[in-house]
């Protein structure tokens, strides 16, 4: 009898194949995220057809650090298909996939294929298929801690998938701090306020994005950013007030009495 992962990848091979028959044109060596500053920061953008990680700073910035890598794979898929990896063990450390959030975020569901492992390993194998498919946009995966399988060499491997079909990889890490890799960017991400809209609605997904290394030497640097899922593209958050830390136990308030609270 086939393994599950097998099984799993062969559906993947499938419904990628039915989505996005043959290679899809490629926009260039870069995509940018969509605000002014920050890609001419990254020397136009970020390089497609590579590996970029993100890491959570912390227990509290794991939806923050799954938004912003959502976001970056959107601006790297371009509209195409897009394979998410995730590790089973996510639903009980980070929480479950949601379809009308992703929705809300901009994923159009008819172009995301989800692929679910039991173990690190089954999710890389997803990945590593999904990274030498030309027919996908982009490649996310997600991890929970600081497994073995995961090392300098497999993300050399995966580099080399993605260098050879341009399709790119954004690797979420959760719970695990940063470690060597063969990645061409790493961010650290937390989640920020967020000013609310109107009649107090809530606001966009906000994060504080530092990048912690680039293999084209951009220093590090970090920049407060929103997500506009209208436009599919991050923009600047505004410091219209003042930004306070948010208590775990209840939403912050600014000074002029006007809520703040997490997003991302």
């Amino acid at each position: 009898m086939l393994a599950a992962h097998e099984i799993a990848l062969a559906r993947l091979r499938k419904d990628v194949a039915a989505l996005e028959p043959g290679a899809c044109r490629r926009g260039g060596a870069s995509f940018r995220l969509g605000l002014p500053t920050l890609d001419a920061a990254l020397g136009g953008g970020l390089a497609r057809g590579v590996l970029h990680e993100v890491y959570a700073r912390g227990q509290q910035d794991v939806a923050a650090a799954a938004g912003f890598g959502l976001g970056v794979a959107l601006r790297a898929a371009d509209g195409r298909a897009l394979v998410w990896a995730r590790q089973d063990l996510l639903d009980i450390e980070a929480g479950a996939l949601y379809g009308d959030g992703l929705a809300a975020f901009g994923a159009d569901p008819k172009r995301l294929l989800v692929v679910r492992a039991r173990d690190p390993t089954g999710v890389l194998r997803a990945a590593a298929e999904a990274a030498r498919c030309a027919a996908v946009g982009a490649a996310v995966i997600e991890i929970w801690g600081e497994p073995k399988t995961l090392d300098l060499n497999s993300s050399r491997r995966l580099t080399l998938a993605a260098g050879a079909s341009g399709v790119t990889v954004v690797m979420i890490r959760l719970g695990a701090k940063p470690a060597p890799s063969a990645a061409t960017s790493r961010w650290g991400v937390a989640a920020a306020a967020s000013a609310p809209l109107e009649a107090n609605a809530p606001g966009r997904p906000a994060f504080e994005a530092a990048l912690l290394r680039h293999r084209a030497g951009v220093g590090p640097r970090t920049w407060r950013l929103e997500w506009d899922r209208d436009r599919a593209s991050f923009e600047s958050a505004p410091l219209s007030r003042f930004v306070v830390s948010v208590p775990a136990g209840g939403p912050a308030v600014a000074d002029d009495g006007a809520p703040w609270r997490r997003a991302g």
